[in-house]
C-alpha cells in the first residue's frame, strides 16, 4: 500500500479513500463521510470539528485489499440463507435475521477465524430465538488495507463447514404439543392449574398454537401412559409440568424414564430451572418442567427450547456448558 498525507485544507476535489466517523458526544455517532466522498470546500470546517488535520490518499498494491470489500467478501462467506447483509459502512458489514428463527453459531470456525490476525467477527449469544431484522454479527478487518491472504483464510475456513454455514437463522419446524399436567389438587379442582397459561403464552411466541393439555394427577404409571399416548397420538413435544422436585409425592421424573427411550439429563447446570429434565422418546422430546417456569421469565427451559424447536438433537454437552452463564438472573 503507497499510503500519502494530505492536509484537510489541500484535499478538495480528492476522493476519500474510506468511511468518516463523526462522533458528537451524547448526540451522534456514524458515517460522516462515505468512502469515495469527493471533497468540497465546504468539507472543510466539518473535517476539521472532527479533529481531522489530515487526509490519506492510498494506493493498493497486488494482493491487498480495503477494508470495505474485505469486510464484504468475508460476510459474505459465513452468512446462510436465513441472513441478510447491511450494506458496507465505515469498514463493517452486519449482518441480519431475514426470518424469524434460531440463531445459529458455528462457535468453532468463528474462534478460528478470530484467531487469524486484523480479523474481527463478533456474534450474538447462539442458540437463542431471534425475529425478522434482528441484527446478530458483525465482520470487520482491523486496519484500513488488509492481505488477501487474510480474508481468502476466513473463506476456507468458512467453506469448510458441512452441514450447515457459520451464521445463520434456523427455521422452526410445526409442532404438535401435548401438555401433560401432574398434580391431584390440580385434577381436583382444588388449585388452580398455573403451567397451561404460561407455556401457551411462551410457545405462542414461536408461532405455536396446536397444543393440548392433560390433567392425570400424581401416579406414576398414569403420567407414564400419557406420554406414551401423547407420542403415539404424533406429539413432537410433550411438557411434563409439577411433580419435579425430591418430594416423595414427585413421580414426574420417574415416569418420564419410564416412556423415554433416552434420558439426555434430568437437572441443569442453570438457575432458574436447574430441576429441569429433558428426554426423548424416539424423536418426540419430553421435557419435565419445574415451578420456576411458572414464576421466571427466562428459565433453562427457555434456553433448551429454540433448540429442540428447530429439529436439533440436544445432548448431555451441550447442555452441560451452559453451566457458565447459567445464572440467569437479572
Amino acid at each position: 500500500m503507497i499510503r500519502r498525507e494530505v492536509p484537510v485544507e489541500d484535499a478538495i476535489g480528492l476522493a476519500l479513500a474510506h468511511d468518516m466517523t463523526r462522533i458528537v458526544p451524547g448526540e451522534f455517532k456514524g458515517r460522516q463521510f462515505k468512502r469515495g466522498h469527493v471533497v468540497r470546500e465546504e468539507d472543510i470546517p466539518v473535517l476539521l470539528d472532527m479533529g481531522k488535520r489530515h487526509l490519506y490518499i492510498l494506493e493498493l498494491e497486488p494482493g491487498e485489499l480495503h477494508e470495505d470489500d474485505a469486510a464484504l467478501r468475508m460476510a459474505q462467506a459465513i452468512a446462510g440463507e436465513g441472513v441478510e447483509l447491511s450494506e458496507v459502512s465505515e469498514g463493517k458489514v452486519i449482518l441480519r435475521a431475514k426470518r424469524d428463527g434460531m440463531l445459529w453459531v458455528d462457535a468453532r470456525r468463528v474462534t478460528a477465524m478470530n484467531t487469524i490476525d486484523e480479523i474481527s467477527i463478533a456474534t450474538k449469544r447462539p442458540f437463542q430465538h431471534v425475529t425478522r431484522g434482528t441484527s446478530l454479527a458483525a465482520v470487520r478487518p482491523i486496519p484500513l488495507v488488509i492481505a488477501e491472504d487474510k480474508v481468502r483464510a476466513v473463506e476456507v475456513i468458512a467453506s469448510q463447514a458441512q452441514k450447515r454455514t457459520v451464521i445463520d437463522v434456523l427455521p422452526y419446524q410445526p409442532q404438535k404439543v401435548r401438555i401433560v399436567t401432574t398434580g391431584s389438587e390440580i385434577l381436583h379442582g382444588r388449585v388452580e392449574d398455573k403451567f397451561g397459561p404460561v407455556l401457551r403464552a411462551k410457545l405462542a411466541r414461536y408461532g405455536i398454537q396446536d397444543v393440548h393439555q392433560v390433567f392425570v394427577g400424581d401416579e406414576r404409571d398414569r403420567i407414564a401412559d400419557a406420554i406414551v399416548e401423547a407420542c403415539e397420538q404424533g406429539a413432537t413435544l410433550v411438557l411434563v409440568t409439577g411433580g419435579m422436585s425430591v418430594d416423595p409425592d414427585d413421580r414426574s421424573p420417574g415416569a418420564i424414564r419410564d416412556a423415554a427411550t433416552e434420558v439426555v439429563t434430568y437437572g441443569t447446570p442453570m438457575l432458574p430451572g436447574s430441576m429441569l429434565m429433558l428426554a426423548y422418546r424416539n424423536d418426540t422430546a419430553i421435557f419435565g418442567l419445574p415451578g420456576a417456569v411458572i414464576y421466571d421469565p427466562i428459565t433453562s427451559f427457555d434456553r433448551l427450547l429454540p433448540r429442540v424447536l428447530t429439529g436439533l438433537r440436544v445432548r448431555k454437552r451441550d447442555i452441560a456448558v451452559l453451566g457458565v452463564g447459567g445464572w440467569l438472573n437479572a
